[in-house]
């Protein structure tokens, strides 16, 4: 246990938690809607500062991260825990652990011992990822910090759930996020997140205002998501509030946890989800969990500028982070290629 980072003392021996939107108040000995914040003795602790249940290095394009540093490597890790509920979450068996099993299981690791492991692979990031990284904001600054020291740079995979105070911290040591944005409806944040759609919107302009590189992710789901107009809602938001070089990611749903009466996502529907993110401006938009759908074109002459087979590059073209053939740009971070 360690004391938390932004919360407030009430009367009562109540604490007020301002790490994400949620801004939970609780009473002595109770728990946050994370499951791993705790208030004891009036005095708000992280549960899960240096515990780690999941350690992996991925491609960075797995996060999914395709304009930042391509065809680098990223040291992985996450916590148990998280502030959403997703009905359709493809990692409950740890974020829900907490929440459903009452158990905060991992293997220590210090902040050190991270980022030595980090160095060690070669990695040329950290992602704090699998569960959502907020939760174990503590955990991840500390960590961060020691990763700018030694120089490597640090990605958030996140539901975008934090306060802007949060960010204000943190972003001289947040390089990169990709961002899940799950829907354009408040009500579905609501019935199948439990959570609300405003703070994710802030959260995404306040990134792009402090200079983070973002990604943006939404998992397209039948009957849930896919109707052509909140899709074109979406593409427009990013478009016109983060910029037309924000990378767009859709990916194909697939059956699981406790959404299994929904059918997997069909492919015509990415493709004409594609085809509005294109409509509405944007340079990039890609398709996630569907074979070969991962290239980089430019934007002005559509010229093939980065080859992807699956999470991995065979061909990067990018010239001093410009199109070889028109000399148009290419947004992104490290992306000048050889």
């Amino acid at each position: 246990m360690k004391e938390a980072m932004f919360y407030e003392k009430l009367s009562k021996g109540r604490v007020r938690c301002h790490l994400c939107a949620h801004r939970c108040v609780m009473p002595e000995g109770k728990l946050g809607v994370c499951q791993v914040r705790q208030n004891v003795d009036g005095v708000l602790y992280t549960l899960v500062y240096g515990r780690t249940i999941s350690q992996n290095v991925d491609p960075v394009e797995k996060k999914p991260l395709y304009h930042f540093y391509p065809g680098s490597k990223s040291y992985s890790i996450a916590t148990p825990g998280c502030n959403f509920r997703c009905q359709w979450c493809q990692n409950a068996d740890i974020s829900q652990l907490p929440r459903e099993r009452g158990v905060i299981a991992g293997y220590p690791a210090t902040p050190e011992q991270i980022v030595e492991d980090a160095r060690d692979s070669g990695s040329r990031s950290i992602a704090y990822t699998y569960t959502e990284p907020t939760i174990f904001f503590e955990y991840s600054y500390d960590t961060a910090r020691l990763a700018h020291e030694a120089g490597i740079a640090n990605i958030y995979v996140t539901n975008g759930y934090m306060t802007t105070d949060m960010l204000e911290t943190f972003h001289p040591y947040l390089d990169g996020a990709n961002v899940d944005l799950k829907a354009f409806r408040k009500k579905t944040y609501n019935r199948y997140v439990g959570a609300g759609l405003g703070p994710v919107l802030d959260s995404l302009k306040a990134m792009k205002r402090l200079g983070v590189w973002l990604e943006v992710t939404t998992l397209v789901i039948p009957g849930l998501n896919d109707d052509p107009t909140e899709l074109r809602d979406i593409a427009s938001f990013i478009a016109h509030d983060l910029g037309m070089g924000t990378p767009w990611h859709l990916s194909r749903f697939f059956p699981t946890y406790h959404m299994t009466d929904h059918p997997a996502t069909p492919v015509e529907t990415l493709h004409r989800a594609q085809e509005i993110g294109l409509e509405e401006g944007l340079h990039y938009v890609y398709l996630g969990n569907v074979t070969g759908e991962s290239n980089t074109h430019c934007h002005e002459c559509d010229l093939l500028l980065i080859r992807r087979r699956g999470y991995w590059i065979s061909e990067n073209r990018v010239r001093d982070g410009r199109c070889p053939n028109c000399g148009a740009p290419v947004a992104g971070v490290g992306t000048q290629g050889e």
